[in-house]
C-alpha cells in the first residue's frame, strides 16, 4: 500500500499499517502505545503463540508435568488442567516452546527436535500473517477501529521472499497495509545484543541459515558433538549473526513496498496523531 501524497494516509478514514524489524526494536512499544489512541493492535507473535501453535506450547507443558508421577495421576483423572498464560507482553510460554539447539543438561534441545519446531513456527508465522486481513475486518466489524496496527515478528523476513511481490505474504501485507520499516542504528543493534541475552525472544532461522552457523559456531569453539553446545552461549550468538543478516533484508522490503523510519525518531512519538505526521514525512522522502 503506497500513496501518492503524504495527505492521502492523513486523510484516510482507515489506516492500517504493519511495522517490520528486528525484536526489541519498539514494534510492542509502539503499538501499546497506539492502543490508548483506538488503534487495534494485532501482535502477530501472540497469534503465532495462541491460535497457531498454542496446542504445541500446552502439550509441551503436559509431557514435562508427566514426568512427574504426583502431577501425572492428577492429570489423568482430569483433576488439573495446563494452559499457557501468554500475552503481548509476554511470550515466554512460546520462547520456551522454540528453544535453544544443545547440551540438554543445560536445557537444551537436540538439533533435529529444534528444527522440527523450527518448521512449526514457520508455517505458524505464514498462518498468522495472512490473518491480517481478516482481523482488519474484524477490528472495524466488532469493536469500531478505524486504524490498524500489525506488530510483527523479528523473522517475518525469514518466511518471505522480499524481492517478490506475488509472494502470498508481501502480497497480502503490501495490498491491505502501509509496510514501515523501523531502523535501528549499529548501537541499536548492540544494545538488542545485550537485552536477548537477558531475555531471550522467540527465534526462528532460514533452515540452510541454522545448519550453517550450527556447523560455524561448533568449530569456532572446537566441539565436536551437538550436545557439547552450551544453549545459551549458542542462542546469544546466534541471534547477533541473524540481527547482522536480516538487516539488509529488511531495508530491501521496505525499498520495494513500503516505507522506512528511524528507531530513534520513532521513540519520540507520543501519540497516534504524532506516529501519523512520522509516517506522513517516511510517504513524503520516497516521493522525493
Amino acid at each position: 500500500m503506497l500513496f501518492d501524497t503524504p495527505d492521502q494516509f492523513i486523510n484516510a478514514p482507515r489506516r492500517a499499517v504493519t511495522v517490520f524489524g528486528m525484536a526489541g526494536v519498539g514494534k510492542t512499544r509502539l503499538s501499546n502505545l497506539l492502543r490508548r489512541d483506538r488503534w487495534f493492535h494485532f501482535s502477530v507473535d501472540y497469534r503465532i503463540g495462541t491460535r497457531h501453535m498454542g496446542e504445541y506450547i500446552v502439550d509441551n507443558f503436559k509431557a514435562e508435568a508427566m514426568k512427574v508421577p504426583f502431577l501425572a495421576q492428577l492429570l489423568r483423572s482430569d483433576s488439573i488442567y495446563i494452559s499457557s498464560n501468554i500475552t503481548f507482553d509476554n511470550l515466554d510460554p512460546l520462547s520456551t516452546y522454540l528453544g535453544t539447539p544443545g547440551d540438554p543438561r543445560k536445557g537444551g534441545l537436540p538439533l533435529s527436535e529444534y528444527q522440527r519446531r523450527q518448521e512449526q513456527h514457520r508455517v505458524a508465522e505464514i498462518s498468522a500473517l495472512l490473518d491480517v486481513p481478516h482481523f482488519i475486518d474484524r477490528a472495524k466489524a466488532l469493536y469500531g477501529y478505524d486504524d490498524f496496527i500489525a506488530d510483527t515478528g523479528g523473522s517475518l523476513i525469514e518466511v518471505i521472499d522480499h524481492s517478490d511481490a506475488g509472494d502470498p505474504v508481501v502480497q497480502t501485507l503490501a495490498a491491505n497495509t502501509l509496510l514501515l520499516y523501523i531502523r535501528g542504528t549499529d548501537k541499536d543493534a548492540t544494545e538488542l545484543v545485550r537485552r536477548f541475552k537477558q531475555n531471550p525472544k522467540p527465534m526462528y532461522y532460514r533452515p540452510a541459515f541454522l545448519v550453517e552457523k550450527w556447523a560455524e559456531f561448533k568449530h569456532m569453539n572446537g566441539i565436536l558433538e551437538d550436545d557439547d553446545v552450551d544453549p545459551a552461549q549458542f542462542g546469544a550468538w546466534g541471534f547477533e549473526a541473524l540481527l547482522h543478516d536480516r538487516l539488509p533484508r529488511y531495508q530491501a522490503l521496505a525499498d520495494n513496498f513500503g516505507y522506512t523510519v528511524e528507531a530513534s525518531d520513532l521513540a519520540m512519538v507520543r501519540d497516534g496523531d504524532e506516529f501519523v505526521d512520522l509516517v506522513a514525512a517516511a510517504i513524503e522522502k520516497r516521493m522525493r
